[in-house]
């Protein structure tokens, strides 16, 4: 929980930047642009609907796919609410390290806790499963298509868009180790990252 908690606080340090936010949230971005909700009430319901496309695929979700699907967009809530936005390009720059750093950390917490993976990650997995696509090439169709269509619908791409696609993988490698996975969960998590 308290690796979901800090997802959900690196998004909002993210959003605050202004600088660019991760892929998945320019779709979350454009969403909540168009529907009025909070950008974290539109991970929540996001992350329902990608629940439902594990059906096909024939996944399973566990107590930390649920929990994921709830807890990031609720912390995320909060915490835009409590991060000051700046005009000062430097604390922004801070803000997207800070973003990164701590979605790092999360995802090494709760990946680490092995109670299942989240609804986004699963998808990717399940691709994987089903059709024999590789999790790098999953990966980077959902994650461009989303957001492709998140800026068609006025989410904002920037250099901390690009900062996250290049920097979360080797930083989440970093942190499983950290946080002492069992043996078979850092092979894959290696093979993962290596694939991403």
């Amino acid at each position: 929980m308290a690796g979901l908690a800090c997802f959900g606080t690196g998004i909002a340090f993210f959003v605050r930047s202004e600088l660019g936010v991760p892929p998945w949230d320019v779709f979350h971005q454009g969403i909540s642009k168009h529907t009025g909700l909070g950008l974290g009430t539109v991970l929540i319901i996001v992350a329902f609907f990608v629940l439902l496309l594990w059906i096909p695929l024939k996944l399973k979700p566990g107590l930390g796919t649920l929990l994921n699907a709830i807890e990031i967009g609720l912390v995320e809530n909060i915490a835009q609410d409590v991060i000051q936005k700046s005009d000062v390009l430097a604390v922004r720059i801070i803000y997207m390290v800070a973003g990164l750093t701590i979605i790092a950390v999360g995802s090494g917490l709760y990946i680490g806790a092995e109670f299942g993976s989240g609804p986004r990650d699963g998808l990717m997995l399940g691709l994987n499963k089903r059709f024999g696509i590789s999790v790098r090439l999953a990966r980077t169709v959902v994650e461009i298509s989303v957001m492709i269509i998140g800026l068609f619908l006025g989410g904002h791409i920037g250099f901390g868009t690009f900062v996250f696609a290049l920097g979360i993988g080797p930083m989440v490698q970093v942190t499983l180790r950290l946080f002492k996975m069992s043996r078979a969960s850092l092979d894959a998590a290696a093979g993962e990252a290596s694939e991403q």
